[in-house]
């Protein structure tokens, strides 16, 4: 399967009065629920997290080659270092929701990205997300000029830190 065949089905970075953002559709199956029929809770945590891949994977670069190397001389990933969830409103099954990323603020080694879960336009979960890079051994990596640039061009009034 090619990009070509699918095109969207890493979502899509959008530009608006607010900068760029992230969004990526993502369908509420009956797995995705709990035993009231409501989206359980830690499914927002797993459609968060396709939503800061698909991001990143949008921006030119992915976790496969963070980890394989191929994307600096050393092996690499995006750890989650802090989440923080807000639940609004329930979702349900078969809702169509909409996961927004937008990155907050950069570090030197790691990026804060606030994320809405939605539907219909109407929020029903906020998050604030701090993911580090770190090397396979576990030690932090400052974020390279590439990684740090295609952040920032998506970054509307990000705080820029290189501390």
């Amino acid at each position: 399967m090619t990009r070509e065949q699918w095109p969207d089905l890493a979502g899509r970075i959008v530009r608006d009065a607010g900068g760029q953002r992230h969004i990526l559709p993502v369908r509420v199956y009956f797995e995705d629920t709990d035993a009231g029929g409501l989206v359980y809770h830690a499914s927002y945590v797993r459609f968060a997290e396709r939503g800061r891949t698909d991001f990143l994977r949008l921006l030119g670069t992915d976790a496969r080659r963070l980890i394989d190397g191929s994307e600096s001389t050393e092996p690499a990933a995006f750890v989650v270092r802090r989440m923080s969830f807000d639940f609004a409103r329930p979702g349900r099954m078969d809702d169509l929701l909409e996961v927004e990323t937008r990155v907050k603020e950069l570090g030197a080694a790691s990026v804060t990205l606030d994320q809405t879960i939605s539907r219909d336009g109407m929020r029903l979960v906020s998050a604030e997300v701090v993911v580090v890079l770190v090397s396979i051994s576990g030690k932090p990596l400052r974020l390279s000029d590439a990684v740090r640039e295609a952040f920032q061009a998506h970054a509307a009034g990000a705080k820029n830190s290189r501390t």
